[in-house]
């Protein structure tokens, strides 16, 4: 089949999990035999005129690369006019795709794939001038991240966005059974069918090491973006009542995000700042040498559609302590192959956290259960057939686009 992938992430642009299971499915689904073309954005602050739409092939995957639009806006701060103009451009380059050789025709997918609320107005757009099937992952929720309420004027404009891309989608994937359910709850009923694909993980590329026996203090490790949903504040708060019972464990935090200086506040706040090391955006190879060294991965999340950096954490043997929620829940089996505790709750972080240190030789085993654990179900080649099955299905399906409901804010359920 000739696939439309269209994602505002895609390598070398990577802000979180969402490019890196982009170009893992993609090369996955390439390699099955699939044409694959990926529509995605040069990097930001690039100068158009002399950084234009890039048109590669790297891994058996045609890359175009839409050069920004000449508009002077910034995402933290003009993000609806960012991405509308994002949008524009990303456009623009899938109505000027040609097939490649000598004598280039106009190209022509079979199905067009979107990831995610940002590139919605593309997605639709080019499905209806191509009029193709439209499947959409979608890998997380405004109102998710906000326990489904979307007060203010930006989540309400993003809610509204997300609720047109599901409801004009004639197929959906999301990546636990808790982000389907959340996706029902928002936005049905009346929804195409929802698959669920889990994340893949290329084993592989994440060696297991077993620990070593702890000749110094602790070291804890958090991996992610360093944003409120993600909970690192509570790994932080929690770092205190841990130090009592293990002196001089320490907390390093690598990742990037919006929340760095609060988070360093939260640290002062909480006397551990000279305890709590951020390291900021670390290459693969850094990765995982901090996993390596960690006595436990700490992933104290308050939202987390899947958790793609468990499995990165579980293949390496890192023992994992991780909040319950979402998809989370799902990745990690308490007791068995790590250690969950409820989210927002600092005694109960705490309390993990020391089971693991207590107990190093129980610890190793439940991470040699989570590597054992990763096996053909989390790999890219299965999520890639499961996703070319939904493919086939929406194009072999008739369905009308469902008309968008009024935005209703409510808690979500267990939230």
């Amino acid at each position: 089949m000739r696939i439309l992938m269209v994602s505002w992430e895609y390598p070398p642009v990577v802000v979180g999990g969402l490019g890196r299971h982009v170009y893992q499915l993609a090369t996955a689904l390439a390699a099955a035999g699939h044409e694959i073309v990926v529509l995605s954005r040069r990097p930001t602050d690039t100068d158009p005129s002399t950084h234009p739409t890039t048109d590669e092939v790297s891994e058996g995957v045609r890359v175009i690369a839409a050069a920004q639009d000449p508009h002077e806006f910034d995402f933290g701060t003009d993000m609806m006019a960012w991405t509308l103009a994002m949008g524009h451009s990303m456009i623009r380059a899938g109505l000027a795709i040609k097939t490649a050789g000598p004598r280039p025709e106009p190209w022509r997918p079979d199905v067009v794939h979107a990831h995610d609320w940002l590139v919605a107005h593309p997605a639709i757009a080019l499905a209806e001038f191509f009029d193709v099937p439209l499947v959409s992952t979608i890998h997380a929720t405004e109102a998710g991240r906000h326990s489904g309420w979307v007060s203010g004027s930006i989540s309400r404009q993003v809610h509204a966005v997300e609720s047109w891309l599901v409801r004009e989608s004639d197929s959906l994937i999301t990546c636990s059974a808790s982000m389907r359910d959340e996706i029902t709850e928002l936005f049905g009923p009346g929804l195409a069918e929802i698959r669920v694909i889990r994340n893949g993980i290329d084993a592989g590329l994440w060696p297991f090491a077993e620990r070593r026996p702890r000749t110094g203090p602790a070291q804890l490790l958090y991996l992610g973006r360093l944003e409120y949903e993600k909970g690192i504040h509570d790994a932080i708060a929690a770092l205190p009542r841990i130090r009592r019972t293990h002196p001089g464990t320490t907390l390093t935090v690598a990742g990037d995000g919006t929340q760095y200086d609060w988070l360093v506040g939260q640290a002062r706040k909480h006397k551990v700042l000279k305890a709590v090391t951020f390291v900021g955006r670390v290459d693969h190879e850094g990765l995982v040498r901090l996993l390596h060294a960690a006595d436990a991965a700490v992933l104290p999340s308050h939202y987390e559609p899947f958790g793609i950096v468990a499995l990165e954490a579980a293949a390496t043997g890192t023992p994992l302590v991780t909040s319950n929620v979402g998809g989370l829940g799902e990745a990690v089996i308490n007791g068995q192959t790590g250690i969950s505790f409820p989210p927002r709750n600092i005694a109960a972080l705490a309390a993990a956290v020391r089971a693991v240190l207590d107990d190093p030789d129980a610890a190793q085993q439940r991470a040699i259960a989570a590597r054992e654990r990763l096996t053909s179900a989390f790999d890219w080649h299965t999520v890639a057939d499961e996703t070319a099955e939904v493919y086939l299905a929406a194009k072999r399906g008739e369905r009308q686009p469902q008309p968008r409901r009024p935005i209703i804010e409510h808690a979500l359920p267990d939230r």
